[in-house]
């Protein structure tokens, strides 16, 4: 049996949008929060929070939808509290947002208690696009997937014109730069990491639901799996662009389907080494990107990570 034959290759595809999905958000999200000059390290404690948070109104109410909207608000009320911490405060950026991930790990593993083993009775089924699911190779891989995918392509199309093409995000990419020279032309440095910050945590609430009520619809602790640090890595490996993002986030994507796909035809190989290369990519982009000169040449916002005091202008 051939690694990709065409029928491979198009279910391969299709499985790498599926797994790419839950970081696109959470790395949508954070892209969005550090044009603003905010690092948030607690991605994944708000990614598991928003996985739990949907997946139990999801099982109450029986309505999925209502469960991404009540994941949002959970990712967007931890993203809260570290722009309270991170901006009003001052406080360390990096500690507030590694303590959020501990608290969302271990708060997520306290209320998903009950719902270990009980079946999801709504999720987010494929829903084919007319024409579109029809196309050779690309049809199946990208317009035959679930609503929550096709509004990853919107979002990803919403905010590079926004970015790029608006003058919010014109606005919102000089406080990420030069907060003091944005303050100056009457830009409110404050209001906007503290709007960008919720955003980008509720985007990561969106990736945890998109893992627990369509990914793999069923409550397991800790399902994010580490992959807040991946959606973390992806920013930067996208040099803060959401359509590099997108191609990024596919691309760890393929490398998760292709281990499910080395394993079905029987290989010798570890299935824990392949489990490792996404997170040893994650490493190596981190490390080879720390410096902040590096990280202003890759187009990095040269604000990024520094408490703003309008007394210093």
């Amino acid at each position: 049996m051939e690694l990709l034959s065409y029928q491979a290759l198009v279910v391969t595809l299709a499985a790498a949008v599926s797994a790419g999905t839950p970081l696109l958000f959470a790395a949508l999200g954070e892209t969005l929060t550090e044009r603003s000059g905010i690092l948030n390290l607690g991605v994944g404690g708000m990614m598991i929070m928003g996985a739990v948070a949907g997946y139990m109104v999801a099982f109450h109410s029986g309505s999925p939808w209502l469960g991404v909207l009540v994941a949002m608000v959970a990712g967007g009320t931890l993203a809260l509290l570290h722009a309270f911490v991170s901006i009003t405060l001052r406080a360390s950026q990096i500690v507030s947002g590694l303590a959020l991930t501990i608290l969302g790990l271990g708060l997520s593993s306290f209320l998903g208690k009950p719902l270990i083993g009980r079946p999801l009775p709504a999720k987010f089924d494929t829903v084919p696009i007319p024409l579109l699911a029809d196309l050779p190779v690309v049809g199946p891989a990208l317009f035959r997937q679930d609503s929550l995918v096709y509004l990853s392509y919107v979002l990803v199309i919403a905010a590079w014109v926004f970015l790029y093409r608006t003058k919010p995000g014109l606005h919102l990419l000089a406080v990420g730069e030069n907060p003091a020279a944005a303050d100056a032309m009457g830009a409110n440095v404050f209001g906007i990491r503290y709007v960008y910050t919720v955003l980008g945590g509720m985007l990561a609430g969106l990736g945890g639901a998109y893992l627990s009520l369509a990914y793999s619809p069923v409550w397991i602790e800790e399902m994010t799996a580490g992959r807040g640090w991946i959606a973390l890595a992806l920013v930067i490996f996208s040099m803060w662009n959401p359509a590099r993002v997108l191609l990024g986030a596919y691309l760890f994507g393929a490398v998760e389907a292709l281990v499910f796909r080395i394993q079905a035809l029987g290989s010798s190989a570890s299935p824990f080494f392949l489990y490792m290369l996404p997170y040893l990519f994650t490493i190596a982009v981190l490390l080879a990107t720390s410096g902040r000169v590096l990280r202003q040449r890759l187009g990095g916002p040269a604000a990024l990570g520094v408490p703003y005091h309008r007394e210093s202008r």
